[in-house]
Protein backbone atom coordinates (compact mmCIF):
# COMPACT_ATOMS: atom_id res chain seq x y z
CA UNK A 1 0.00 0.00 0.00
CA UNK A 2 1.44 3.32 -1.01
CA UNK A 3 1.39 6.42 1.64
CA UNK A 4 2.05 10.02 1.21
CA UNK A 5 3.07 11.00 5.21
CA UNK A 6 3.88 14.47 4.67
CA UNK A 7 -0.18 14.78 4.29
CA UNK A 8 -1.02 13.03 7.05
CA UNK A 9 1.54 15.16 9.23
CA UNK A 10 0.11 18.27 7.50
CA UNK A 11 -3.21 17.42 8.26
CA UNK A 12 -1.95 17.37 11.95
CA UNK A 13 -0.80 20.57 11.94
CA UNK A 14 -3.73 21.80 10.79
CA UNK A 15 -5.67 20.76 13.02
CA UNK A 16 -3.63 21.71 16.23
CA UNK A 17 -1.92 24.50 13.96
CA UNK A 18 -1.45 27.39 16.38
CA UNK A 19 -0.75 25.18 19.76
CA UNK A 20 2.85 24.60 21.10
CA UNK A 21 4.23 21.10 19.68
CA UNK A 22 7.50 21.12 20.51
CA UNK A 23 10.23 22.55 22.57
CA UNK A 24 13.79 22.20 22.80
CA UNK A 25 14.48 23.29 27.03
CA UNK A 26 18.38 23.65 26.78
CA UNK A 27 18.15 25.75 23.70
CA UNK A 28 15.54 27.78 24.35
CA UNK A 29 13.52 27.53 21.36
CA UNK A 30 9.77 26.26 20.60
CA UNK A 31 7.88 25.39 17.48
CA UNK A 32 4.26 25.36 17.13
CA UNK A 33 2.56 22.71 15.44
CA UNK A 34 2.30 24.12 11.82
CA UNK A 35 6.38 25.85 12.15
CA UNK A 36 7.35 22.39 13.05
CA UNK A 37 5.76 20.70 10.20
CA UNK A 38 7.32 23.50 7.85
CA UNK A 39 10.50 23.02 9.22
CA UNK A 40 10.26 19.39 8.73
CA UNK A 41 9.51 20.27 4.99
CA UNK A 42 12.50 21.99 4.91
CA UNK A 43 14.91 19.96 5.94
CA UNK A 44 13.25 17.24 3.52
CA UNK A 45 13.45 20.05 0.87
CA UNK A 46 17.38 20.70 1.39
CA UNK A 47 18.11 17.27 1.92
CA UNK A 48 16.96 16.63 -2.10
CA UNK A 49 17.71 19.91 -3.68
CA UNK A 50 21.35 20.97 -2.04
CA UNK A 51 22.86 17.34 -1.58
CA UNK A 52 20.73 14.97 -4.24
CA UNK A 53 19.31 12.42 -1.82
CA UNK A 54 17.06 10.48 -2.94
CA UNK A 55 15.19 7.07 -2.07
CA UNK A 56 17.99 4.07 -1.04
CA UNK A 57 20.15 7.25 0.22
CA UNK A 58 20.97 7.64 4.42
CA UNK A 59 21.73 10.56 5.60
CA UNK A 60 22.62 9.91 9.39
CA UNK A 61 21.86 12.21 12.56
CA UNK A 62 24.56 12.32 15.53
CA UNK A 63 22.58 14.70 17.92
CA UNK A 64 21.38 15.68 21.40
CA UNK A 65 18.45 15.71 21.78
CA UNK A 66 17.32 19.17 21.44
CA UNK A 67 18.62 19.33 17.55
CA UNK A 68 17.54 15.46 16.99
CA UNK A 69 13.93 16.55 17.70
CA UNK A 70 13.61 18.71 15.07
CA UNK A 71 13.78 15.69 12.41
CA UNK A 72 13.29 12.44 14.00
CA UNK A 73 9.73 10.86 12.84
CA UNK A 74 8.92 14.01 10.99
CA UNK A 75 11.42 13.62 8.08
CA UNK A 76 10.75 10.49 7.32
CA UNK A 77 8.09 11.65 4.84
CA UNK A 78 11.22 12.49 2.32
CA UNK A 79 12.74 9.55 0.38
CA UNK A 80 16.00 9.03 1.60
CA UNK A 81 16.22 6.56 5.12
CA UNK A 82 17.28 7.69 8.48
CA UNK A 83 20.54 5.87 10.51
CA UNK A 84 20.27 7.44 14.13
CA UNK A 85 23.44 6.89 16.17
CA UNK A 86 23.25 6.78 20.27
CA UNK A 87 25.33 10.05 20.63
CA UNK A 88 27.10 8.62 23.33
CA UNK A 89 28.73 5.92 21.51
CA UNK A 90 31.78 5.60 21.12
CA UNK A 91 33.77 6.78 17.97
CA UNK A 92 35.04 2.99 17.10
CA UNK A 93 31.23 2.27 17.16
CA UNK A 94 29.81 5.43 15.16
CA UNK A 95 32.30 4.70 12.32
CA UNK A 96 31.31 0.54 12.33
CA UNK A 97 27.56 1.58 12.22
CA UNK A 98 28.64 4.38 9.02
CA UNK A 99 30.81 2.08 7.03
CA UNK A 100 27.62 -0.34 8.01
CA UNK A 101 25.26 1.80 5.97
CA UNK A 102 27.31 4.49 4.22
CA UNK A 103 24.81 7.32 5.03
CA UNK A 104 26.53 10.25 2.30
CA UNK A 105 25.12 13.13 4.68
CA UNK A 106 25.92 13.41 8.34
CA UNK A 107 23.97 15.85 11.09
CA UNK A 108 26.16 16.76 13.93
CA UNK A 109 26.78 19.04 17.24
CA UNK A 110 29.64 20.95 17.09
CA UNK A 111 31.53 19.35 20.15
CA UNK A 112 31.61 16.27 17.03
CA UNK A 113 33.19 18.63 14.55
CA UNK A 114 35.95 19.97 16.47
CA UNK A 115 37.02 15.81 17.27
CA UNK A 116 39.89 15.82 14.75
CA UNK A 117 39.10 12.22 14.54
CA UNK A 118 35.73 12.83 13.85
CA UNK A 119 35.91 15.76 11.28
CA UNK A 120 38.64 13.38 8.98
CA UNK A 121 36.74 10.00 9.33
CA UNK A 122 33.76 11.96 7.95
CA UNK A 123 36.15 13.52 5.30
CA UNK A 124 38.02 9.95 4.49
CA UNK A 125 34.47 8.77 3.74
CA UNK A 126 33.55 11.01 1.36
CA UNK A 127 30.72 12.50 3.57
CA UNK A 128 28.46 16.04 3.49
CA UNK A 129 28.53 16.98 6.66
CA UNK A 130 26.06 19.70 8.07
CA UNK A 131 26.66 21.32 11.63
CA UNK A 132 23.70 22.04 13.61
CA UNK A 133 25.51 25.40 15.31
CA UNK A 134 27.84 27.80 13.84
CA UNK A 135 31.24 26.27 13.28
CA UNK A 136 33.80 28.08 14.97
CA UNK A 137 36.00 27.70 12.47
CA UNK A 138 35.72 27.31 8.68
CA UNK A 139 36.51 23.53 7.91
CA UNK A 140 36.24 22.15 4.12
CA UNK A 141 32.80 20.17 3.95
CA UNK A 142 31.27 21.68 6.54
CA UNK A 143 28.13 24.02 6.18
CA UNK A 144 25.79 25.70 9.08
CA UNK A 145 22.27 24.27 9.58
CA UNK A 146 20.32 27.14 9.73
CA UNK A 147 22.03 29.19 6.70
CA UNK A 148 20.54 25.84 4.64
CA UNK A 149 17.42 26.23 6.41
CA UNK A 150 16.91 29.86 5.81
CA UNK A 151 17.19 29.31 1.98
CA UNK A 152 15.33 26.12 1.70
CA UNK A 153 11.32 25.51 0.61
CA UNK A 154 8.84 25.10 2.80
CA UNK A 155 6.70 23.42 -0.07
CA UNK A 156 4.50 20.26 0.65
CA UNK A 157 7.11 17.29 -0.19
CA UNK A 158 4.62 14.81 -1.70
CA UNK A 159 6.98 11.83 -1.58
CA UNK A 160 4.49 8.19 -1.66
CA UNK A 161 6.36 4.97 -0.86
CA UNK A 162 5.28 1.80 0.10
CA UNK A 163 4.40 1.39 4.06
CA UNK A 164 6.02 -2.10 3.96
CA UNK A 165 8.62 -1.84 2.07
CA UNK A 166 10.29 1.38 2.14
CA UNK A 167 13.00 1.88 4.79
CA UNK A 168 12.23 4.71 7.01
CA UNK A 169 14.85 4.39 9.24
CA UNK A 170 18.46 2.37 10.51
CA UNK A 171 19.01 1.70 14.35
CA UNK A 172 21.37 -0.41 15.95
CA UNK A 173 20.33 -2.91 18.46
CA UNK A 174 21.74 -2.16 21.97
CA UNK A 175 24.50 -4.59 21.84
CA UNK A 176 24.19 -5.38 25.76
CA UNK A 177 24.75 -9.25 24.85
CA UNK A 178 27.31 -8.39 21.96
CA UNK A 179 27.87 -5.84 18.96
CA UNK A 180 24.57 -4.23 17.54
CA UNK A 181 22.65 -5.43 14.92
CA UNK A 182 20.98 -3.05 12.70
CA UNK A 183 17.24 -2.66 12.20
CA UNK A 184 15.34 -1.66 9.57
CA UNK A 185 12.24 0.36 10.06
CA UNK A 186 9.09 0.43 7.72
CA UNK A 187 6.45 3.60 8.58
CA UNK A 188 4.04 0.44 9.27
CA UNK A 189 6.77 -0.23 12.14
CA UNK A 190 6.29 3.88 13.46
CA UNK A 191 2.57 4.08 12.94
CA UNK A 192 2.08 0.31 15.03
CA UNK A 193 3.43 2.01 17.82
CA UNK A 194 0.82 5.06 18.01
CA UNK A 195 -1.64 2.59 17.48
CA UNK A 196 -0.70 -0.15 20.14
CA UNK A 197 -0.77 2.92 22.33
CA UNK A 198 -4.40 4.00 21.71
CA UNK A 199 -5.21 0.50 21.85
CA UNK A 200 -4.45 0.03 25.55
CA UNK A 201 -7.39 -0.27 28.09
CA UNK A 202 -6.32 3.37 29.92
CA UNK A 203 -6.35 6.18 28.49
CA UNK A 204 -2.69 7.56 27.99
CA UNK A 205 -2.48 10.75 26.30
CA UNK A 206 -4.56 13.50 26.15
CA UNK A 207 -4.11 16.73 23.85
CA UNK A 208 -2.82 18.50 27.33
CA UNK A 209 -0.02 15.89 27.38
CA UNK A 210 3.42 17.75 28.46
CA UNK A 211 6.20 15.09 27.37
CA UNK A 212 9.43 15.52 28.30
CA UNK A 213 12.14 13.18 26.64
CA UNK A 214 15.19 12.65 28.87
CA UNK A 215 16.41 9.59 27.58
CA UNK A 216 17.73 9.56 23.68
CA UNK A 217 15.19 9.86 21.34
CA UNK A 218 17.36 7.99 19.16
CA UNK A 219 16.57 5.06 21.70
CA UNK A 220 13.11 4.44 23.17
CA UNK A 221 11.98 7.74 23.89
CA UNK A 222 10.90 7.87 20.57
CA UNK A 223 8.33 5.53 20.53
CA UNK A 224 6.10 8.09 22.14
CA UNK A 225 6.60 10.97 19.71
CA UNK A 226 3.61 10.12 16.93
CA UNK A 227 1.21 9.07 19.77
CA UNK A 228 1.98 12.38 21.61
CA UNK A 229 1.78 14.31 18.25
CA UNK A 230 -1.06 13.06 16.77
CA UNK A 231 -2.86 14.17 19.84
CA UNK A 232 -2.44 17.50 19.65
CA UNK A 233 -0.14 17.20 23.17
CA UNK A 234 3.77 19.19 23.86
CA UNK A 235 6.74 17.56 23.60
CA UNK A 236 10.01 18.79 25.47
CA UNK A 237 13.39 17.84 25.75
CA UNK A 238 16.38 18.11 27.22
CA UNK A 239 20.01 16.69 26.32
CA UNK A 240 21.25 15.96 29.66
CA UNK A 241 20.36 12.97 32.12
CA UNK A 242 20.90 15.09 34.91
CA UNK A 243 18.88 14.61 37.59
CA UNK A 244 18.48 18.43 39.17
CA UNK A 245 17.99 19.41 35.22
CA UNK A 246 15.38 17.35 34.66
CA UNK A 247 13.32 17.95 38.30
CA UNK A 248 14.12 21.61 37.78
CA UNK A 249 12.40 21.09 34.01
CA UNK A 250 9.63 19.15 35.41
CA UNK A 251 8.95 22.26 37.91
CA UNK A 252 8.82 25.06 35.42
CA UNK A 253 7.32 23.44 32.41
CA UNK A 254 4.28 21.41 34.66
CA UNK A 255 5.59 18.24 32.62
CA UNK A 256 2.29 15.64 33.14
CA UNK A 257 4.36 12.63 31.19
CA UNK A 258 8.45 11.21 31.37
CA UNK A 259 9.82 7.85 30.25
CA UNK A 260 12.61 7.13 31.71
CA UNK A 261 15.00 3.79 32.71
CA UNK A 262 14.33 2.42 36.53
CA UNK A 263 17.89 3.49 37.93
CA UNK A 264 16.73 7.46 37.03
CA UNK A 265 14.11 6.68 39.40
CA UNK A 266 16.10 4.75 41.90
CA UNK A 267 18.70 7.59 42.02
CA UNK A 268 15.50 10.51 42.05
CA UNK A 269 14.83 9.10 45.05
CA UNK A 270 17.76 8.51 46.79
CA UNK A 271 19.02 12.56 46.02
CA UNK A 272 15.81 13.46 47.67
CA UNK A 273 14.70 15.27 44.97
CA UNK A 274 11.29 14.73 45.02
CA UNK A 275 11.30 16.76 48.09
CA UNK A 276 13.63 19.43 46.73
CA UNK A 277 11.06 20.24 43.95
CA UNK A 278 7.82 20.58 43.28
CA UNK A 279 7.27 17.30 40.82
CA UNK A 280 3.12 16.97 41.35
CA UNK A 281 2.47 17.94 38.02
CA UNK A 282 3.92 14.31 36.76
CA UNK A 283 0.80 12.25 36.09
CA UNK A 284 2.28 9.30 34.04
CA UNK A 285 6.14 8.04 34.30
CA UNK A 286 6.42 5.15 32.04
CA UNK A 287 9.71 3.26 32.98
CA UNK A 288 10.97 0.40 30.84
CA UNK A 289 14.79 -0.58 29.21
CA UNK A 290 15.48 -3.28 31.78
CA UNK A 291 13.45 -4.66 34.42
CA UNK A 292 12.27 -2.70 37.72
CA UNK A 293 12.88 -4.50 41.46
CA UNK A 294 9.55 -4.91 42.61
CA UNK A 295 10.97 -3.66 46.19
CA UNK A 296 11.73 -0.14 44.32
CA UNK A 297 8.66 0.02 43.25
CA UNK A 298 6.68 -0.31 46.04
CA UNK A 299 8.76 2.43 47.59
CA UNK A 300 8.49 5.04 44.20
CA UNK A 301 4.20 4.40 44.33
CA UNK A 302 4.77 5.66 48.36
CA UNK A 303 6.73 8.48 47.02
CA UNK A 304 4.75 9.69 43.91
CA UNK A 305 1.28 8.09 43.74
CA UNK A 306 -0.35 5.81 41.08
CA UNK A 307 1.19 7.33 37.76
CA UNK A 308 3.46 4.65 36.88
CA UNK A 309 3.56 2.32 33.36
CA UNK A 310 5.80 -0.35 32.69
CA UNK A 311 7.14 -0.83 28.97
CA UNK A 312 8.32 -3.94 27.22
CA UNK A 313 9.10 -3.48 23.45
CA UNK A 314 12.47 -3.83 21.87
CA UNK A 315 14.36 -2.86 18.72
CA UNK A 316 13.18 -5.33 16.68
CA UNK A 317 9.85 -5.05 18.07
CA UNK A 318 9.74 -0.96 18.88
CA UNK A 319 8.45 0.30 20.40
CA UNK A 320 5.89 -2.17 22.76
CA UNK A 321 4.39 -5.31 22.87
CA UNK A 322 3.44 -5.58 26.55
CA UNK A 323 2.12 -3.07 29.35
CA UNK A 324 1.90 -3.04 33.29
CA UNK A 325 -0.93 0.00 33.68
CA UNK A 326 -1.11 2.56 36.67
CA UNK A 327 -4.49 -0.12 37.76
CA UNK A 328 -1.84 -2.54 37.40
CA UNK A 329 0.30 -0.86 40.14
CA UNK A 330 -2.37 -0.84 42.82
CA UNK A 331 -1.13 -3.22 45.67
CA UNK A 332 -3.95 -4.40 47.98
CA UNK A 333 -3.43 -8.24 48.52
CA UNK A 334 -0.13 -10.70 47.86
CA UNK A 335 -1.66 -11.28 44.63
CA UNK A 336 -1.10 -7.39 43.63
CA UNK A 337 2.27 -7.58 45.03
CA UNK A 338 2.98 -10.78 42.58
CA UNK A 339 1.79 -8.65 39.73
CA UNK A 340 4.81 -5.76 40.11
CA UNK A 341 6.88 -8.21 39.15
CA UNK A 342 5.10 -8.72 35.80
CA UNK A 343 5.74 -6.63 32.80
CA UNK A 344 2.02 -6.22 31.74
CA UNK A 345 -0.34 -7.44 29.54
CA UNK A 346 0.06 -8.06 25.70
CA UNK A 347 -1.47 -4.62 23.91
CA UNK A 348 -4.10 -4.77 21.49
CA UNK A 349 -2.78 -6.37 17.99
CA UNK A 350 0.22 -8.05 19.04
CA UNK A 351 1.14 -11.49 19.24
CA UNK A 352 3.12 -13.40 21.96
CA UNK A 353 3.98 -16.72 22.29
CA UNK A 354 6.13 -18.46 24.86
CA UNK A 355 7.63 -21.25 23.35
CA UNK A 356 10.32 -24.41 24.05
CA UNK A 357 13.72 -24.45 22.17
CA UNK A 358 11.91 -26.20 19.79
CA UNK A 359 8.98 -23.76 19.16
CA UNK A 360 6.57 -25.50 20.79
CA UNK A 361 3.85 -23.25 23.24
CA UNK A 362 4.86 -23.75 27.24
CA UNK A 363 1.69 -24.10 29.23
CA UNK A 364 0.92 -21.11 31.54
CA UNK A 365 3.15 -21.20 34.22
CA UNK A 366 5.89 -22.63 32.50
CA UNK A 367 9.03 -20.79 31.19
CA UNK A 368 9.79 -20.04 27.66
CA UNK A 369 10.99 -17.60 24.92
CA UNK A 370 8.91 -14.92 24.00
CA UNK A 371 8.33 -14.73 20.46
CA UNK A 372 6.49 -11.65 18.92
CA UNK A 373 4.86 -10.86 16.02
CA UNK A 374 2.75 -7.54 14.44
CA UNK A 375 2.69 -4.62 12.73
CA UNK A 376 5.98 -3.05 14.99
CA UNK A 377 7.94 -5.91 14.10
CA UNK A 378 10.53 -5.46 11.62
CA UNK A 379 11.55 -7.86 8.71
CA UNK A 380 14.82 -8.27 10.08
CA UNK A 381 18.62 -7.04 9.89
CA UNK A 382 19.66 -4.93 7.42
CA UNK A 383 22.33 -6.82 5.07
CA UNK A 384 22.33 -10.01 7.36
CA UNK A 385 20.91 -13.14 6.29
CA UNK A 386 22.27 -14.98 9.08
CA UNK A 387 21.06 -13.33 11.80
CA UNK A 388 17.36 -12.81 10.15
CA UNK A 389 17.40 -16.63 9.81
CA UNK A 390 18.34 -16.99 13.20
CA UNK A 391 16.13 -14.69 15.14
CA UNK A 392 12.72 -14.40 12.74
CA UNK A 393 10.96 -17.42 12.00
CA UNK A 394 9.23 -17.87 8.25
CA UNK A 395 6.26 -16.52 9.23
CA UNK A 396 7.27 -13.35 11.06
CA UNK A 397 7.90 -14.34 14.66
CA UNK A 398 11.55 -12.59 16.01
CA UNK A 399 12.73 -14.49 19.05
CA UNK A 400 13.33 -11.88 21.62
CA UNK A 401 15.77 -14.00 23.89
CA UNK A 402 13.85 -13.38 26.72
CA UNK A 403 12.88 -16.22 29.20
CA UNK A 404 9.23 -15.50 29.98
CA UNK A 405 5.49 -16.82 31.44
CA UNK A 406 1.86 -16.42 31.14
CA UNK A 407 -0.14 -16.44 34.31
CA UNK A 408 -3.62 -17.59 34.66
CA UNK A 409 -4.59 -13.82 33.82
CA UNK A 410 -2.75 -13.64 30.36
CA UNK A 411 0.39 -11.33 32.72
CA UNK A 412 3.68 -11.56 31.20
CA UNK A 413 6.13 -12.00 33.64
CA UNK A 414 10.12 -11.97 32.21
CA UNK A 415 12.30 -14.38 33.90
CA UNK A 416 15.58 -13.68 32.74
CA UNK A 417 17.36 -12.92 29.20
CA UNK A 418 18.03 -16.49 27.82
CA UNK A 419 21.93 -15.53 27.48
CA UNK A 420 21.96 -14.13 31.42
CA UNK A 421 20.33 -18.00 32.43
CA UNK A 422 22.94 -19.05 35.15
CA UNK A 423 23.44 -22.95 35.25
CA UNK A 424 24.79 -23.70 38.40
CA UNK A 425 25.19 -27.56 39.66
CA UNK A 426 22.73 -28.29 36.55
CA UNK A 427 20.35 -25.70 37.83
CA UNK A 428 18.63 -23.15 36.17
CA UNK A 429 19.04 -19.89 37.70
CA UNK A 430 17.84 -16.35 36.53
CA UNK A 431 19.65 -13.36 37.06
CA UNK A 432 16.72 -10.98 37.91
CA UNK A 433 15.46 -13.16 40.53
CA UNK A 434 18.36 -13.00 42.01
CA UNK A 435 18.80 -8.91 41.53
CA UNK A 436 15.27 -7.95 43.03
CA UNK A 437 15.99 -10.59 46.08
CA UNK A 438 19.79 -8.52 46.79
CA UNK A 439 18.05 -4.98 46.00
CA UNK A 440 14.91 -5.50 48.42
CA UNK A 441 17.60 -4.59 51.04
CA UNK A 442 17.78 -1.10 52.59
CA UNK A 443 21.47 -0.71 51.63
CA UNK A 444 22.00 -1.47 48.31
CA UNK A 445 20.78 1.05 45.45
CA UNK A 446 21.97 -1.40 42.37
CA UNK A 447 22.48 -4.85 41.22
CA UNK A 448 24.15 -7.53 38.55
CA UNK A 449 24.41 -11.17 38.97
CA UNK A 450 25.99 -13.10 36.79
CA UNK A 451 27.38 -16.83 36.61
CA UNK A 452 31.34 -17.23 37.03
CA UNK A 453 33.23 -20.18 36.37
CA UNK A 454 33.22 -22.83 38.63
CA UNK A 455 35.38 -26.19 38.90
CA UNK A 456 32.72 -28.38 40.35
CA UNK A 457 29.27 -26.58 39.28
CA UNK A 458 30.44 -25.11 35.52
CA UNK A 459 28.99 -21.61 36.91
CA UNK A 460 28.72 -19.99 40.73
CA UNK A 461 26.24 -17.20 41.39
CA UNK A 462 28.14 -14.22 41.71
CA UNK A 463 27.08 -10.43 42.64
CA UNK A 464 28.25 -6.76 42.11
CA UNK A 465 26.73 -4.06 44.16
CA UNK A 466 26.72 -1.07 44.31
CA UNK A 467 25.49 -0.04 47.68
CA UNK A 468 23.70 3.43 48.82
CA UNK A 469 25.55 6.28 49.74
CA UNK A 470 26.37 6.06 53.54
CA UNK A 471 25.21 2.75 54.11
CA UNK A 472 27.32 -0.29 55.02
CA UNK A 473 26.90 -3.85 54.92
CA UNK A 474 29.41 -7.14 55.04
CA UNK A 475 29.48 -9.74 52.16
CA UNK A 476 28.56 -12.08 54.60
CA UNK A 477 25.09 -10.11 56.06
CA UNK A 478 23.87 -9.74 52.05
CA UNK A 479 23.92 -13.43 51.48
CA UNK A 480 22.17 -14.22 54.39
CA UNK A 481 19.59 -11.76 53.89
CA UNK A 482 19.12 -13.24 50.14
CA UNK A 483 18.83 -16.81 51.99
CA UNK A 484 15.49 -15.69 53.51
CA UNK A 485 14.20 -14.49 49.87
CA UNK A 486 15.15 -17.15 47.02
CA UNK A 487 16.19 -20.48 47.22
CA UNK A 488 19.45 -21.60 48.31
CA UNK A 489 20.97 -23.00 45.33
CA UNK A 490 20.43 -19.23 43.70
CA UNK A 491 21.70 -17.02 46.44
CA UNK A 492 25.04 -15.48 45.26
CA UNK A 493 28.20 -17.45 46.22
CA UNK A 494 30.30 -14.54 46.45
CA UNK A 495 29.29 -10.86 46.23
CA UNK A 496 31.96 -7.84 44.73
CA UNK A 497 30.62 -4.02 46.16
CA UNK A 498 31.59 -1.81 43.69
CA UNK A 499 31.39 2.13 42.88
CA UNK A 500 29.53 1.95 39.57
CA UNK A 501 28.80 -0.76 36.91
CA UNK A 502 29.29 -0.33 33.22
CA UNK A 503 26.24 1.18 31.55
CA UNK A 504 24.79 1.39 28.08
CA UNK A 505 24.33 4.89 26.52
CA UNK A 506 20.77 4.57 27.85
CA UNK A 507 20.71 3.54 31.25
CA UNK A 508 21.00 -0.80 31.16
CA UNK A 509 23.88 -2.49 33.00
CA UNK A 510 25.84 -4.05 30.24
CA UNK A 511 26.29 -7.27 31.96
CA UNK A 512 28.18 -9.12 29.69
CA UNK A 513 31.15 -6.31 30.30
CA UNK A 514 30.83 -7.81 34.00
CA UNK A 515 30.94 -11.09 32.79
CA UNK A 516 33.87 -10.75 30.11
CA UNK A 517 36.07 -9.70 33.58
CA UNK A 518 35.67 -13.42 34.77
CA UNK A 519 35.02 -15.27 31.16
CA UNK A 520 38.37 -14.11 29.66
CA UNK A 521 40.03 -17.30 27.76
CA UNK A 522 37.15 -19.58 28.95
CA UNK A 523 34.38 -20.62 27.15
CA UNK A 524 30.77 -20.37 28.53
CA UNK A 525 29.17 -24.30 28.72
CA UNK A 526 25.43 -22.15 28.11
CA UNK A 527 23.17 -20.23 26.00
Amino acid sequence: MKVNFGRILLQTARQFSDKKALVNVEKNRSYTFMELHLLANKICNMMRDRFGLKSGDVYGNLLENDNNSLFNVWVTKSEPSGLWFNYRDSFDEHMYQIDYVNPKLIFVENEILEKENYYNAFRERGMEIVCMEKPRQELPGVQYFWDLIETASDAEVEVEYDIDEHITLYRFTGGTTGRGKCAAYSLRNFLAGANHIYGFEENIFTKDVKHLHITPLSHASSLFVLPIHFKGGTQYTINLPNLEHFSEAVQFHQITSTFVVPTILYHLVDLGLEEKYDLSSLNTVFYGASPMSPSKLEILHEKFGNIFIQAYGATEAWPMAVVLGKADHIVTNEKDKKRLSSTGKVLPTVEIRIVDDNGKDMPVGEPGEIWIRGANVIKGYHKDIEETRANFTENGFWKSGDIAYFDESGYVFIVDRKKDMIITGGFNVYAIEVENALNSHHAVQQSVVIGIPHEQWGESVHAEVILKESMTITEEELINFTKDKIGRYKVPKSIKFVNELPLSTVGKVLRRKVRDKYWKEKARKIN
